[in-house]
């Protein structure tokens, strides 16, 4: 921990490497000049500024695959790894946004979820700021707006990005230096060599001029070539020319349904219904389906979900798919597909199946999402009170999962088409589902903490309950985005927040639910120190959990409660209160409850100098903690493990869970914990005498302090900071942060505070005096 703080995790040696490129193309054929033309620009560029190149073109001319290829043929001169992101600007569905994109990369590049800035330009120049010494290859596929793609330009040379798109992006020619690369279609010679590399080992020698009409009739476009070509290769009985009937006749229906379309548009369309109608009914009605999925990327239990039918029959009908170049099989076995297809099959859907089939098809799909990550929720953030859903449609079965790493993973894989599933339900009417997942992600959110997708469900949540005047919705969204916003370290807005779910839940008379809240409402101003509002939260909602007959919550409010008295150095009351929790949950043999209460039960002893008792609780909670792989909860405790050691004089001894809390802390993305962990750290080295290593953790905690705008928290580490300088012998510099510190103070009442308000003005006298002694000593 000591030097500079990166973002990977002690002891992790090197940052991590991304490797984000999708597989190279198979059966890539020619663009030679094309890739001397991009060769030579990387070349030109000479290191001297950010290389930035665009490859733009008609839809399915081929400009993703001539860029994987290239990027694949040239990685190595880029080290420090690449980025890729499909930003589906051209998909019907919701293209990614830069917030979006930044998100993952700086995952990537290690940063934890807490700590990306929700700010899109701090976050591109957080992202800019990590690729100022690596040389990386940024790869932005399906680009629509400049606006997708500037906040993603790294900012200093070394990098290369590569954009595609359908658009020239003149802005990034004229603004940021691009070059440009226009592709068109293949040339005749290279479509007829696509079409035999695909029909290879299937079929025998064909006709050049059948073969000439058949490329003709594709446009020339590598996209539509390809599901040519693979029908072609799936009836090698069949004469060529049949075929080129088949596709004939198909142009001639498209040239009467679609008058002003373009010609390569039409040739696609073509392509895409000659294929669609050679599918049987079931591969085919599978097809048209998944353009209603609610994002462009799926599974196998998904597809079922859709399609309706069994996870064996739909895996064969997507192999089907795949075979035809209808869709894609992505590696971990998932599949999307290309925008224009997801397009067609979406357009079918909407012409062959009746309204009443269309909504049923959503439906099942949002179920199947809606009740699965219920299913994620309970293993991975168990809650006493389940959020109401409706039943499972006919037909699903959603997720069940073994364990908390099986949840995790699935919910790691499908995090964007929860978020996804959610915009749907709102934007097709299904309201009550679409506030239904935000209150099921709430729950699965409060311990991973991915801010972007918590604080848009949270917001769809509520204006869809708002939509259909569902109050009891509304308050379970409500409270998701005060959940949201307090864990964001916007404790103020939370509260806010909070107060509108209590009004909503006294207006539908959910008496379980306004007791729940006001408990969490409790939390917040706990979080804000507003102790006596905290305590007047938890002392009714504990009454209300007794009234509903619930001992169990009444129990879990007491023990927060007992926190409050211990801030407020209550201790009596407190450890009353302790003792009584205590015993309940032991009888109960929850452990979850049982670390929290010896957790503040060792607060308490610390506080009347019980040292040996506190390590006893403390060790006791952390290993519970361990034992239940609950890493956020290990690190928290551990904090206290580290202030019950400085207390008894063992700074030596309280490095390690200082150091450990750290890290596991930045690790969660909690930079307010990291921070009080970087304050004991600075603690333990004062007390050890090494007063260089000590200012240097508390300055670095002051900062974190100051920026998450904690004045509690803030004033604890300035006085810590002030110690260490008086200590140095840096008395003007620790005067006028202990003169800080008294100013922040002056916000709080309570006699905790007063006893730190009346150790600085202690502290400040003595370092006066200390000057005087030195300027009488340099006299003499």
């Amino acid at each position: 921990m000591h030097g500079d703080i990166h973002f990977h995790a002690p002891g992790a040696g090197s940052p991590p490497t991304p490797r984000q490129l999708p597989a190279d193309v198979r059966g890539f054929v020619n663009r030679l000049r094309e890739l001397e033309e991009m060769d030579r620009a990387l070349s030109a560029d000479g290191g001297e500024s950010v290389a930035v190149s665009v490859v733009a073109g008609t839809a399915g001319v081929g400009k993703t695959s001539l860029v994987l290829h290239w990027a694949h043929r040239i990685r190595d001169r880029f080290p420090d790894g690449q980025f890729y992101v499909n930003l589906r600007g051209y998909d019907p569905g919701f293209p990614v946004t830069a917030e979006q994109a930044l998100d993952g990369f700086l995952r990537a590049l290690g940063v934890p979820p807490g700590l990306i800035p929700a700010d899109l330009e701090q976050r591109s120049a957080l992202y800019r700021s990590l690729l100022s010494a690596r040389r990386m290859l940024v790869v932005l596929d399906n680009a629509a707006t400049v606006g997708q793609v500037r906040p993603l330009l790294p900012g200093t040379v070394g990098c290369l990005v590569v954009v595609t798109s359908r658009s020239r992006m003149s802005g990034l020619v004229a603004r940021d230096g691009a070059l440009r690369l226009t592709l068109d279609m293949l040339a005749e010679p290279d479509a007829i060599a696509l079409v035999r590399t695909v029909t290879s080992g299937y079929r025998g020698e064909e006709d050049p001029e059948e073969l000439a009409e058949l490329v003709r009739l594709c446009a020339r476009l590598p996209l539509a070539l390809r599901i040519a070509a693979e029908r072609a290769a799936s009836r090698p009985r069949m004469q060529l020319g049949e075929l080129i009937s088949d596709l004939r006749d198909e142009s001639g229906l498209w040239g009467a349904l679609t008058a002003d379309a373009n010609d390569e548009a039409d040739a696609v369309r073509t392509v895409f219904a000659w294929s669609y109608r050679a599918l049987t009914e079931e591969t085919g009605r599978l097809f048209r389906r998944l353009g209603l999925h609610p994002g462009p990327e799926f599974g196998v239990q998904a597809a079922a979900a859709v399609a309706g039918t069994t996870v064996g029959q739909v895996r064969i009908l997507l192999d089907d798919l795949v075979g035809a170049y209808l869709i894609e099989d992505t590696p971990h076995g998932r599949y999307q597909l290309h925008d224009l297809l997801r397009a067609y099959a979406t357009d079918q859907a909407v012409h062959e199946e009746s309204a009443e089939d269309l909504d049923r098809i959503r439906v099942r799909a949002l179920s199947w999402y809606l009740h699965s990550a219920a299913a994620a929720q309970s293993l991975i953030s168990p809650q006493p009170r389940s959020v109401p859903l409706d039943p499972v449609e006919d037909g699903v079965s959603p997720m069940v999962f073994a364990d908390y790493a099986a949840a995790l993973s699935w919910y790691e894989t499908e995090k964007a088409n929860l978020v996804a599933a959610t915009r749907t339900a709102a934007a097709t009417g299904h309201h009550r589902t679409a506030w239904q997942f935000a209150a099921v992600l709430r729950d699965l959110y409060m311990d991973l903490n991915p801010f972007d997708d918590w604080l848009a469900t949270a917001r769809i949540g509520i204006a869809s309950a708002r939509a259909v005047g569902d109050r009891f919705g509304e308050a379970e969204a409500l409270e998701s985005m005060a959940m949201v916003l307090t864990q964001s370290n916007k404790a103020d807005a939370g509260i806010e927040h909070y107060l509108a779910a209590v009004a909503a839940r006294q207006e539908v008379g959910d008496r379980l639910g306004e007791a729940e809240t006001v408990n969490r409402l409790g939390l917040a101003y706990l979080r804000r120190r507003r102790l006596r509002d905290a305590q007047a939260c938890f002392d009714l909602s504990a009454r209300s959990h007794e009234d509903l007959g619930d001992s169990w919550r009444a129990n879990l409010v007491r023990g927060n409660l007992a926190l409050v008295h211990a801030e407020l150095l209550e201790l009596s009351e407190a450890s009353a209160l302790l003792e009584q929790v205590l015993a309940f949950y032991r009888r109960q043999e929850d452990l979850g409850r049982i670390s929290s209460v010896l957790r503040t039960q060792s607060i308490v002893q610390r506080e009347l100098g019980q040292y040996a008792s506190a390590l006893e609780s403390v060790e006791e909670a952390v290993a519970i903690e361990r034992d239940r792989e609950s890493s956020a909860r290990e690190a928290f405790w551990l904090l206290d493990l580290g202030k019950i050691l400085l207390a008894d004089g063992r700074p030596t001894e309280a490095l390690p869970p200082f150091h450990r809390a750290a890290t596991i802390q930045r690790q969660l993305g909690d930079r307010s914990r990291e921070a009080m962990a970087w304050d004991g750290t600075g603690e333990a080295y004062r007390m050890l005498g090494q007063l260089d290593e000590a200012i240097d953790f508390h300055r670095r905690a002051a900062a974190a302090q100051r920026e998450l705008d904690d004045h509690w928290l803030l004033a604890l580490s300035l006085d810590n900071l002030a110690a260490a300088q008086a200590g140095a012998g840096l008395r003007e510099e620790a005067e006028q942060h202990w003169q800080e510190a008294l100013r922040l103070l002056t916000a709080y009442g309570d006699p905790a505070a007063d006893r730190v308000r009346i150790r600085i003005g202690s502290a400040i006298l003595r370092n006066r005096d200390d000057q005087l002694d030195t300027r009488a000593n340099d006299e003499e």
